[in-house]
């Protein structure tokens, strides 16, 4: 095989294999089944035709058997007028329609066997498009469910993916009310310690110290003068 040949092997591939990723394996089976169904109805109108033939001939048969009746009732009527010469010539015409007749009983069973394979036919072809059927019902429901189970695990799929970053969000949310609340905690010790600035009253440090002085000296000197009264009692 030549380049060309092989560049063209090639194409085709590529080209099947891109069809084949679009291609529904449902619709397919629905096309055969319509070829087949136009097959069956060919072979139908077959049978039909070559019916229809044979009931023409078999028409025609009749109509010369009444005819070979008619003429040999004939002759025998002209024998018995003494006419030997009508005779003779109803014999030679009832003689010509027997030859007639057997060319059409020949015919007749040529269509019969036509007919017959025709219908052999027909049924083989009906037997084989129901097993079609059948399997073509069977594929279409195992494709179906096999699809309805891929969008189910890819949905699936996703919500697992957004339960994660869900997930990966609610830690951190967790970190950060942790880190929160241990910020919250150490300001409320430094504000128990007087680390902080009282901004509420707005005190600083040295105030706040200056206060407790004071607050001191009023305790030491209401302390004395009580136990001056106390001495005193």
């Amino acid at each position: 095989m030549g380049m060309l040949g092989r560049m063209s092997t090639v194409i085709k591939a590529k080209i099947n294999k891109l069809l084949g990723k679009f291609e529904d394996p449902r619709e397919t089976l629905e096309y055969s089944y319509e070829m087949q169904l136009e097959a069956l109805q060919k072979v139908k109108r077959g049978v039909a035709d070559v019916t229809t033939s044979k009931k023409r001939l078999e028409l025609q048969k009749a109509k010369l058997e009444q005819n070979i009746t008619k003429l040999s009732a004939q002759a025998r009527e002209a024998l018995k007028v003494d006419r030997e010469d009508l005779a003779r010539l109803a014999l030679e015409r009832k003689k010509q329609l027997e030859l007639e007749l057997a060319s059409l009983n020949q015919q007749i069973a040529d269509l019969q066997k036509e007919q017959d394979k025709l219908s052999a036919t027909e049924k083989r072809l009906s037997t084989k498009i129901e097993a079609f059927r059948t399997k073509k019902e069977t594929i279409k429901a195992q494709y179906s469910a096999a699809e309805a189970q891929v969008r189910v695990t890819e949905t699936i799929s996703g919500i697992s993916e957004e339960m994660s970053d869900v997930g990966l969000a609610i830690q951190r949310a967790e970190e950060k009310t942790e880190n929160m609340k241990a910020r919250a905690a150490a300001l409320d010790e430094l504000q128990e310690f007087g680390t902080l600035e009282d901004l509420a009253g707005g005190k600083d440090q040295i105030e706040r110290e200056l206060e407790q002085v004071r607050v001191g000296s009023e305790v030491d000197a209401e302390l004395a003068k009580l136990k001056q009264e106390v001495t005193r009692a």
